[in-house]
C-alpha cells in the first residue's frame, strides 16, 4: 500500500497526546534530524581538514529513520547499515559525542562502544556482553547487531534475528529464556539502500522471510542511485516494491505486506511505520517498508561530489524535497510551529553538535599527545647527541595532529639507527616501547576470539571411554548419538539445513531426531547456503545454539563471504561486545568429482580468522568436537571427512561427555625417521603408506593436526621434528594452500626449520579440481603409492646407499 499523509489528525488519531505534547514530540524530533545533519555536514569537513580518513554519512535519510526509532523497542534487533545515524541518534543507542569518536577511529570503548575505533564512522553497534563475555538481558535493551561495510551484507544475519523471535514465541522449551526473549515480541529491523537490493543476498534472504513468515521489518532507503548509477540499471521497473509485487501476501498466500511512502512526510512515515510494526509484531509476517524519494544532500561519501553525476534537474528536486525542508515547511502549514521555533532549533543545534565534535576531538587527542610528551622527552634527550635522531624529533613535534602511528614510528626508528649504541635514555626509550606493546596489542589486535572463560581453550579436556563389550557401529552412529545426548541437554540447540530435518542429513547424522525433538530444532531449509549461514548468525546472536549445515564443503563457496565479513569478524569489529557461537557442520575432502570432493582449506583459513576451523579424521574425533564447542561461545567449522561415516569406529561409553581440544595435534603413530603431518582422510592415507614404508626399513611418525585454526599450540609437531629431522606435509588442497600453511607455522612460527637436515616437503593434490571417478581421484590426490615415493625418496637423498632409487 502506498501512503502519503499530511494531516495532524491523523497522527494524533488513537493516541492519549494533548496537542501540546504532540507539538513537544515533533519539535523533538525536528532536532534530532537537524542535529543529524549537521553532524553529517560537520563529519564531512572534519575528513577534508584531515582529522578523519574518510566520512560516510546518513544525510537525507532523517526523516524516515526518526519514525522507524518511534516503534523500535527494548528486545528489538537493527540489522542496517552506513546511512542509519539518524536512526541510532533518535533512539538513544548513540550519542553526537560517539559518532564522531568513531569518526577519529578512538580506540576507548568509552568513547565509541560500537567498535573502539576498529569500524569506519557511522558502523554501529550495540554492547550484547558484559566485559567477562556474559550475555547481557538483551531483552531489556535496545540492540544493534554489528554493521560490515558490504552491500547487502547485513541481509542474511537478518532473517536469523527474526527468526529467533519466532522460536521464542512458539517453542515453550524456550520461553523462560527472558533475558533473550519477551516470549518472541521482539522485531528484526532491517536497513538497506535501494541499490544494494540487487544484491544475491538481499533476493535470497526476502525470499526466505517470504517462506518462514519471520517478523522482520525491512526498511529499504531509495534515493534513486547506487552511488553514481540511476536505478533503472538496478533493478527490475526501477523499484523494488514494482519488482517484489509478488512477494505481496493476499488472502490465499502468506508473503509480505509491502509498504510504500514519500520520505520527506513527516506524518505518512510515522502512520506507515506504526501499522507496519503492528502487523509484524502481532502477526509474525514479514514486512518491506519501501521509502522512496530520499535524498543525499553530500553525495555518496566524502570521496566525491554527487554534482559529477547527477544532472541539474535531479540535483534542483533534491534540494525542494530535503526531508528536513518538507518537515519544516509542514510543521508550518499545520501551525506546530513558528519560525522562530524552528530557527531557535535549527541554531542550537549547530551549537550542540559543534560542542560534541570538540569534545570528541579532546578526548581522542589528549591521550595521543600524553604518548607524545613522554616519547618525545627521550627522543630529545637521545637527539642531542644524534643528528640523525633530533631530526627525527624534529620531524615528529612538527607534526599537525599526529597519531600513535607517527610516535612509535619515530622511536623505532629511533632505535633502528642508535642500534649497538647504548645509552641511559635509550634503555629508557625501549622500556618505553615495551610497555606500549601491550597497549597496541590491546587497542588494535585484541579479541579475535571472545578471550573469555568460555574460550574454546578452556573447555576442559575428557578422554573418550569404552566399555569392555564397545560395540563397533558405522561412524555416523557415532555423530548421530553425540547430536541425540546434547539435544536431550540444552533445548536452545538446534540444527538446519538441506536435508537435514526429515531424512536426518544426507549421511544420516540426525536420522530419526527431528521425529524425536521435533521440527522447531531439526528442519530442513531450502537451497540458500548464504542465508543458512546468516539464519545461524542471528540465531547465535539471540542466545540459541545453531548448528547450521552446509551439504558439501565445495557449497561452503555460496557463503563464504557472509562467514569472512561478518561472523570471523565479529569478536574482533566489536572489541569482544559481540559473539555468535554458530557451528558450522559441512562435509568434505575424498568422495567423487569436481563439486563434491572439494578440500579447499588455503582458501577457507585465510579468509575466516577468527572462526575455528577442525578437520577431524573419523567421527568420534568429531563428536569430541562438537562437544568441546558446545561448551564454548566461539564460532567453529567443522569438516567430517566424507569417506569416513560407513567406516567403523567404537562407540564411546561418555559419548555426550568427552572432548577434543582445539590446537592439539595426535601422534596417531609413533615413528623415528621422518614426521608426516595431515589431517582428515589423509590420515587413513598416511596410515596405509607408513605401513609400506615399515617393510621398506623406514619408520614414519604420523601427526594428525586435527584443528588448522588454532594449530599446535603447544608445539608438538616440531617435537617430532627434534626427533626425525624430517618432515612431509601432506593434504588434498592444491599446492600452496593449506600444506604452505602448515609449513609456515611448523618451520617459521615453531623453529623446526633448527632441527631439519634435508628439504621440508609437501604433497598435495594437484592445481585442478579432482574429476569424477576412482581413476580421478587416484591420479588427482595424494595415494598411499604418492606418499610412498615422497617419503622413500626424501630417505634415499640422506641415505642413498640404504634406500636405492626408485625410478
Amino acid at each position: 500500500m502506498s501512503v502519503e499523509n499530511n494531516s495532524v489528525e491523523s497522527l494524533l488519531e488513537g493516541r492519549e497526546l494533548s496537542f501540546d505534547e504532540f507539538r513537544k514530540v515533533v519539535l523533538n524530533d525536528y532536532r534530532v534530524a537537524c542535529e543529524s545533519r549537521q553532524a553529517s555536514i560537520l563529519a564531512r569537513r572534519e575528513v577534508l581538514t584531515g582529522k578523519a580518513k574518510f566520512g560516510i554519512t546518513g544525510d537525507g535519510k532523517e526523516i524516515a529513520q526518526i519514525a522507524m526509532a518511534k516503534v523500535f523497542k527494548n528486545g528489538d534487533f537493527r540489522s542496517g547499515y552506513y546511512r542509519d545515524q539518524t536512526f541510532m541518534l533518535a533512539a538513544g543507542m548513540i550519542t553526537i559525542k560517539q559518532y564522531f569518536a568513531q569518526l577519529y577511529a578512538d580506540t576507548d570503548l568509552e568513547h565509541d562502544p560500537s567498535s573502539a575505533g576498529r569500524l569506519m564512522n557511522s558502523h554501529f553497534a550495540s554492547r550484547s556482553l558484559n566485559g567477562d563475555g556474559s550475555w547481557k538481558a538483551l531483552s531489556g535493551m535496545k540492540n544493534s547487531a554489528s554493521d560490515i561495510s558490504c552491500t547487502a551484507g547485513q541481509m542474511p544475519r537478518l532473517l536469523g534475528l527474526a527468526f529467533a523471535s519466532k522460536l521464542y514465541r512458539i517453542n515453550p522449551e524456550l520461553h523462560d529464556l527472558s533475558d533473550f526473549s519477551a516470549n518472541g515480541d521482539e522485531v528484526a529491523f532491517g536497513t538497506i539502500g535501494n541499490a544494494s537490493t540487487s544484491e544475491g543476498h538481499s533476493f535470497e534472504t526476502i525470499n526466505a522471510a517470504g517462506v518462514m513468515q519471520v517478523p522482520m521489518l525491512l526498511s529499504v532507503w531509495d534515493d534513486g542511485y547506487g552511488i553514481s548509477v540511476p536505478n533503472e540499471y538496478h533493478t527490475t521497473k526501477a523499484s523494488i516494491s514494482a519488482a517484489l509485487e509478488g512477494f505481496r501476501r493476499d488472502e490465499k498466500n502468506e508473503g509480505f505486506e509491502i509498504f510504500t511512502v514519500k520520505g520527506w512526510d513527516y506524518p505518512a512515515l510515522c502512520e506507515v511505520y506504526e501499522e507496519a510494526v503492528r502487523i509484524c509484531r502481532q502477526e509474525h509476517v514479514p514486512v518491506i517498508i519501501h521509502v522512496e524519494e530520499m535524498t543525499q544532500p553530500q553525495g555518496h561519501s566524502s570521496s566525491g561530489s554527487h554534482e559529477r553525476y547527477k544532472p541539474k534537474e535531479r540535483l534542483q528536486w533534491e534540494k525542494e524535497y530535503d526531508p528536513i525542508l518538507k518537515m519544516r515547511e509542514w510543521m508550518l502549514r499545520s501551525a506546530i510551529a513558528v519560525p522562530e521555533d524552528i530557527e531557535e532549533i535549527e541554531k542550537n543545534a549547530k551549537q550542540s553538535v559543534r560542542q560534541a565534535q570538540k569534545e570528541a576531538w579532546n578526548e581522542y587527542i589528549t591521550p595521543v599527545k600524553k604518548e607524545l610528551r613522554e616519547a618525545g622527552v627521550l627522543l630529545k634527550e637521545i637527539g642531542a647527541d644524534n643528528p640523525v635522531v633530533k631530526e627525527i624529533y624534529n620531524e615528529l613535534s612538527a607534526t599537525v595532529d599526529p597519531l600513535y602511528r607517527d610516535i612509535v614510528h619515530a622511536v623505532r626508528r629511533t632505535l633502528a639507527v642508535t642500534a649497538g649504541k647504548p645509552a641511559p635514555a635509550k634503555q629508557r626509550l625501549l622500556a618505553w616501547y615495551r610497555a606500549q606493546e601491550e597497549l597496541i596489542r590491546d587497542r588494535w589486535n585484541s579479541f579475535l576470539f571472545t578471550d573469555s572463560s568460555e574460550s574454546a581453550l578452556n573447555v576442559p579436556v575428557v578422554a573418550p571411554q569404552y566399555a569392555e563389550n564397545s560395540r563397533m557401529v558405522d561412524g555416523r552412529e557415532v555423530l548421530n548419538a553425540c547430536f541425540d545426548a546434547n539435544f536431550a541437554k540444552d533445548p536452545k540447540l538446534l540444527a538446519f539445513g538441506e536435508d537435514v530435518g526429515l531424512i536426518g542429513d544426507v549421511n544420516q547424522g540426525f536420522a530419526g531426531l527431528q521425529r524425536k525433538y521435533g521440527e522447531l530444532r531439526i528442519f530442513d531449509t531450502g537451497i540458500r547456503e548464504t542465508t543458512i549461514i546468516g539464519q545461524g548468525i542471528g540465531l547465535a546472536l539471540r542466545g540459541l545454539r545453531p548448528i547450521a549445515e552446509i551439504q558439501y564443503l565445495d557449497y561452503l563457496l555460496f557463503g563464504l563471504q557472509t562467514l569472512s565479513d561478518d561472523l570471523a569478524s565479529l569478536s574482533y569489529r566489536t572489541k569482544g561486545g559481540q559473539k555468535a557461537p554458530l557451528i558450522i557442520r559441512t562435509r568434505g575432502h575424498r568422495l567423487e568429482g569436481i563439486w563434491h570432493s572439494g578440500s579447499p582449506l588455503g582458501m577457507i583459513i585465510n579468509s575466516l580468522r577468527g572462526i575455528h576451523v577442525l578437520v577431524p579424521r573419523n567421527m568420534t574425533q568429531a563428536a569430541g568436537f562438537y562437544n568441546t564447542l558446545l561448551r564454548c561461545d566461539e564460532p567453529a567449522l567443522l569438516i567430517e571427512s566424507l569417506n569416513g561415516y560407513r567406516l567403523k569406529e567404537r562407540m564411546p561409553s561418555n559419548i555426550a561427555d568427552f572432548t577434543v581440544p582445539l590446537g592439539v595435534p595426535e601422534v596417531v603413530r609413533e615413528g623415528s625417521d621422518v614426521s608426516i603431518v595431515t589431517y582428515g582422510s589423509c590420515c587413513r592415507i598416511a596410515e596405509e603408506a607408513a605401513a609400506w614404508l615399515g617393510d621398506a626399513g623406514i619408520s614414519a611418525e604420523i601427526i594428525d593436526v586435527q584443528s588448522l585454526l588454532p594449530f599446535d599450540i603447544h608445539h608438538t609437531i616440531a617435537g617430532s621434528l627434534k626427533k626425525t629431522n624430517k618432515v612431509l606435509f601432506l593434504d588434498e588442497d592444491v599446492p600452496g594452500g593449506a600444506s604452505a600453511y602448515m609449513m609456515q607455522k611448523v618451520l617459521e612460527e615453531q623453529g623446526g626449520y633448527f632441527f631439519l637436515d634435508s628439504a621440508p616437503r609437501t604433497l598435495t593434490a594437484k592445481d585442478h579440481r579432482p574429476p569424477y571417478g576412482s581413476d580421478g581421484d587416484y591420479f588427482s590426490k595424494p595415494s598411499p603409492d604418492d606418499v610412498f615415493e615422497a617419503v622413500y625418496n626424501m630417505m634415499h637423498e640422506s641415505a642413498p646407499s640404504k634406500y636405492p632409487a626408485l625410478l
